[in-house]
């Protein structure tokens, strides 16, 4: 049993460089997958945002929840079309989006963060003019005729304009962000917004030290589905050119890519599945999932 304490005691010293490192850092996260899900993963990722607060990093959520809007849709009788993976989002889908995302969503993870000590507040990109929009163009192009065509996915936003003012209240008030993907047009349009392109604009407006990306997979990996654990530019658009990043970890390193070219210093893609794994990229040697830099 002593030694047990004795090894705890031992990681949190040896957590000492990692937490003067990220000593008033902002870093945003990306969840979904598993830690939704399951209240016992929820109650588990909540306890490690407060403990980030605790060491004075400033942790901001991003969450998805594509499952529970599918849920609804089906529970109101509203058919949902997906064309190319994506989801078609006409007015009556939109409302339940919102619902789905602002709502149940969201303050279910504002109320497990406060239920382990911490002081969590639910936003959506429509508050302060947090996240405005302008309509997703997303082109397909015809594997035999080679010839390009434009996909209309109805109000699926593209973030195009950052006020992130709102946040920095927030953090310097010791509250924690959680985020639903939905913004705001510039004609009073609601827009649904995929939730990692929506982690990536956050993070990018805030200049963010770190974002991460909370996948149901281990990271990025190469031709021989090992996973890599660091990765530049060069290697991204190149393991992309030859098919061995395909499927959706293509949007995912698009969106990596993007927030470093606003500003982020670094982004992670990991396994939110592993117990801790957002403690375990930050404050420890061994790193979780894929870290991409510059």
């Amino acid at each position: 049993m002593k030694r047990d304490w004795i090894a705890t005691a031992r990681t949190l010293s040896e957590a000492l460089p990692y937490l003067q490192r990220y000593d008033g850092a902002t870093v945003v996260i990306k969840m979904g997958g598993h830690a939704m899900g399951d209240d016992t993963a929820m109650a588990a990722f909540a306890r490690d945002i407060v403990l980030m607060k605790q060491c004075n990093l400033h942790p901001i959520i991003v969450h998805g929840g594509g499952p529970q809007i599918g849920e609804m849709l089906k529970r109101l009788a509203i058919r949902s079309e997906f064309v190319n993976g994506l989801r078609v989002t006409d007015e009556a889908t939109v409302e339940v989006v919102e619902m789905v995302l602002s709502g149940r969503i969201n303050k279910r993870i504002v109320q497990a963060i406060n239920a382990q000590g911490g002081k969590a507040v639910g936003l959506s990109g429509k508050d302060a003019n947090l996240v405005i929009c302008e309509k997703a163009m997303k082109t397909v192009k015809d594997p035999d005729s080679n010839i390009e065509s434009v996909l209309d996915l109805g109000l699926v936003g593209e973030p195009v304009e950052m006020h992130p003012e709102v946040l920095r209240t927030f953090i310097e008030s010791d509250f924690i962000p959680v985020i639903a993907p939905v913004g705001a047009g510039r004609n009073g349009e609601t827009f649904n917004v995929n939730g990692d392109t929506m982690a990536g604009a956050i993070a990018g407006g805030m200049k963010a030290e770190r974002l991460l990306l909370l996948t149901d997979v281990s990271g990025v990996k190469n031709a021989e589905g090992e996973v890599i654990t660091q990765l530049t530019r060069a290697d991204v658009e190149t393991l992309t050119r030859e098919g061995v990043i395909r499927g959706g970890m293509i949007p995912k390193t698009e969106t990596a890519m993007k927030a470093i070219d606003s500003g982020v210093g670094a982004v992670v893609i990991l396994d939110g599945r592993a117990p801790h794994a957002c403690l375990l990229e930050l404050f420890t040697e061994h790193g979780a999932g894929s870290l991409i830099r510059p």
